[in-house]
């Protein structure tokens, strides 16, 4: 049968970088950027110095009183008889088959754990780490480093199973040489921990000797953590306390201002029972000040400048598969702030000190009474409205609206979107709901009934987010087009439709697709046009580059940074001078956010795959080897070092590369992939299939292995096992495009027609202006059945 759209074969596979079909069309994606929002702070002032608590405590004891004993007083401590938690008299703990030992040594606390070469080893504890509801400790290692025990002191009361020694990764036998050991490089407190728990922190790493000279202000988190460098607000104060006019400055001599306006009321309106603020809130100063160390985050702005918007230091994780459910509840440990800027509470102009004491950290009221301060307690503090016994568990606003889970075995955390419970999207998402999470015995069914006799149908009937984003999740039927409604909406949090953004980058092939990417990258919200950029970096770089490049200049560092990423492919020559200038601006600011992290090899492989890309192939194969310095066996390091061979057109020193990875760590699915696509470019095929075997045994789930292992399969002449390979990933990937179209081509090619139309039609269902699957279609409409 002829091919009339074009052949998949595994030549193509190993030789290019296949991009999904898509019509060419004209759009404007003309991006203005948006004028710099941000928090209200002072100009960061050069010369401002930490003073130290000790300054603050003549005017403002009231704060340090409250401070004491606070958990941000106690986030890390030295290591002493006051300090200690844990039971240190000669006292055993086995997990995973090692035994430790904990004791006294004079006046130090030592244990004695599995060292990096699996063997016992007395270590000195040199500090404390947090106290409740869990107490870590810190151990000392040449080069500066600390890392934390993985072995902690549960500190709850011993009547609700406190008092004992655990491990945090109960269910796991981390061994002496696995990279999560508790001695290794991805266990480390100077990069993981130490920003947030310190105050006026400087890491200190040395990259040409892989160490750290890391230092601090104040041992704990104190006042400057939070309000900066003091030095210019004492001496504001000592001039106004000495009646002199004080120099004229709002923020009174602060690096930002935190405090809250006096001017602010919030009422509560007796029809809807909930409090309004007025006047609407125009700085989220507060928020990102907490947000930096409450959120999972990466640093991208070294070192931290207070006073700008959170964005502009550190980029935040959005609510990515893994991190969050699909309908945006917590799921890994993400911390506070990704949940609460979904929050009506958020968009309300509520800030984290409207619940929280922001020195002692305490709620300002126990139990509903917290929440009546804004909700009328005779609307919502009643039967009617939560159906549960009053003052019990169940009538707790918290036990419905913000649901805990567990996280370093101990630690009960919760989410802070003050969401209402949806039993009804766990039916048809499998999102977990407060209803079940009480009531385990009860099937999901039984509580979205119950809710809907409770409230009616209005509230399963509604729309909500969780659909569109578990969709886009899925990538199946409608997916594309739900998440483009929901972008350009605007009605959703601003976390929500970056989200929907990163995912319409691997979704988005249709004119509207292109241009909701387009709108988005114009919007006044951050992290909206932060999604944009990252969209980008997926799209089709035709439309995506346009974009990319109006984006270098955006007023906040995580855009720009992802902005550069997206632009990185351009040829040079294609730039105009503003163009090139700016790209090069925003690729020294990408470099500058991954070494503020160069210790990870990952850090070090994302900087070499911007340069490859840029095709700076020695700056590249430079980064990629820093990798490999940082740790040997890194697998992606290993991948693309061998692929820039490939692209050098050095084959034999890639298959070197790629086979002395796998001595070193052979069950890694990406290098077995890697040497296979290599094997089949160098004809040697069936050598190739084993590797691509392997990978697809090592990662079943893997959708595209399973691909490259079927395209291989097929062009050895092997179709039935090529098929079956497709068929089972099929099975657990639905949606996915490539796999489709193996199958339809497969099946065509081989005469099963029907087969093959089945496939066809369900590529168009997915996208029915897919080119490639029209043709498809047209051939197979002309097509005889096989006899």
């Amino acid at each position: 049968m002829k091919r009339t759209y074009g052949e998949i074969s595994l030549l193509a596979l190993v030789t290019a970088t296949l991009v999904p079909a898509t019509q060419a069309f004209a759009i404007d994606t003309e991006v203005t950027a948006p004028g710099r929002e941000g928090p209200s702070a002072s100009t960061q002032a050069a010369d401002a110095e930490y003073v130290g608590r000790l300054a603050c405590v003549d005017c403002h004891p009231r704060e340090i009183e409250r401070w004491r004993g606070s958990y941000h007083d106690l986030a890390m401590q030295v290591a002493d008889s006051q300090t200690v938690l844990g039971n240190f008299d000669d006292t055993t703990f086995e997990a995973a088959g090692v035994t430790s030992r904990f004791f006294r040594r004079d006046d130090k606390f030592m244990v004695r754990t599995e060292n990096s070469q699996g063997d016992l080893e007395d270590y000195e504890v040199a500090y404390t780490f947090g106290a409740s509801p869990l107490q870590q400790y810190l151990v000392g290692f040449a080069g500066g480093r600390y890392q934390p025990l993985a072995v902690a002191w549960d500190s709850r009361p011993a009547a609700i199973g406190g008092g004992r020694w655990f491990h945090l990764y109960p269910n796991e036998r981390i061994k002496h040489d696995d990279r999560l050991h508790w001695t290794g490089r991805y266990q480390n407190w100077n990069f993981m921990c130490a920003e947030c728990h310190s105050t006026g922190l400087r890491k200190g790493y040395v990259p040409s000797e892989d160490r750290y000279q890391t230092t601090w202000e104040e041992l704990d988190v104190s006042c400057e953590a939070c309000h900066g460098p003091a030095s210019r607000h004492v001496a504001w104060a000592k001039q106004a306390a000495a009646s002199r006019p004080a120099q004229a400055d709002a923020d009174k001599g602060l690096l930002v201002s935190l405090s809250r306006s006096p001017s602010v009321i919030w009422a509560i309106d007796s029809n809807t029972g909930n409090a309004e603020r007025a006047p609407s809130a125009n700085s989220r100063a507060l928020v990102d000040a907490c947000a930096r160390c409450h959120s999972r985050r990466v640093v991208a702005r070294e070192p931290y400048e207070f006073g700008k918007p959170l964005l502009d230091t550190h980029t935040p994780a959005l609510l990515d598969e893994g991190l969050y459910f699909a309908d945006g509840q917590i799921e890994d440990e993400v911390y506070v702030y990704g949940s609460f800027v979904q929050s009506r509470m958020y968009n309300a102009g509520v800030s984290c000190s409207n619940c929280h004491d922001p020195h002692s950290l305490a709620l300002h009221a126990e139990g509903n009474g917290l929440c009546a301060s804004c909700h009328l307690s005779t609307k919502f503090d009643t039967r009617e409205h939560h159906h549960h016994e009053p003052g019990s568990e169940g009538a707790a606003c918290v036990a419905c609206h913000m649901p805990a889970r567990n996280y370093m075995v101990v630690d009960p955390r919760r989410d802070h979107a003050f969401r209402v419970p949806r039993p009804d999207l766990s039916l048809d998402i499998g999102t977990p709901n407060a209803c079940n999470g009480c009531h385990v015995d009860r099937p999901v069914s039984w509580a979205a009934e119950s809710v809907v006799s409770w409230y009616g149908t209005e509230r399963s009937a509604s729309s909500h987010y969780g659909r569109v984003i578990n969709a886009g999740r899925e990538g199946g039927p409608g997916a594309e087009a739900a998440l483009v409604d929901l972008i350009a909406r605007g009605s959703e949090p601003a976390i929500v439709r970056a989200t929907a953004l990163n995912l319409l980058g691997s979704l988005g092939r249709s004119r509207r697709s292109v241009a909701t990417v387009a709108g988005a990258a114009r919007d006044s919200d951050p992290l909206v046009r932060y999604g944009a950029a990252r969209a980008l970096t997926l799209m089709d770089p035709r439309y995506s580059r346009t974009l990319a490049l109006a984006l270098l200049t955006d007023p906040i560092l995580s855009v720009r940074i992802e902005a550069a990423r997206a632009s990185a492919p351009i040829p040079a020559a294609a730039l105009t001078s503003a163009q090139y200038t700016a790209r090069e601006s925003a690729i020294g600011e990408f470099r500058a956010a991954k070494l503020a992290s160069g210790e990870l090899p990952g850090s070090q492989v994302a900087l070499g795959a911007l340069y490859q890309e840029m095709g700076r192939y020695a700056d590249a194969e430079k980064a990629y080897r820093a990798a490999l310095a940082l740790d040997r066996a890194y697998g992606p390091a290993h991948v693309n070092l061998a692929d820039l061979s490939r692209v050098r057109g050095r084959d034999e020193d890639a298959e070197n590369m790629l086979r002395q990875a796998l001595a070193l760590t052979s069950d890694d699915a990406d290098l077995h992939h890697a040497l296979g696509l290599l094997l089949a470019r160098t004809e040697r095929i069936d050598q190739a299939l084993a590797e691509l075997g392997r990978a697809v045994s090592l990662a079943p789930d893997d959708a595209r292995n399973a691909y490259v292992l079927g395209i291989a399969l097929n062009s050895a002449g092997k179709t039935d096992s090529a098929l079956e390979v497709l068929q089972r990933s099929h099975e657990q990937h639905p949606y996915d495009r490539p796999i489709l179209l193996g199958l339809a081509t497969m099946s065509r090619d081989s005469g099963a027609t029907d087969s093959a139309r089945d496939y066809t039609s369900k590529l168009l269902m997915l996208d029915p202006a897919d080119v490639a699957a029209r043709s498809l279609a047209v051939q197979l409409e002309h097509s005889k059945p096989a006899p």
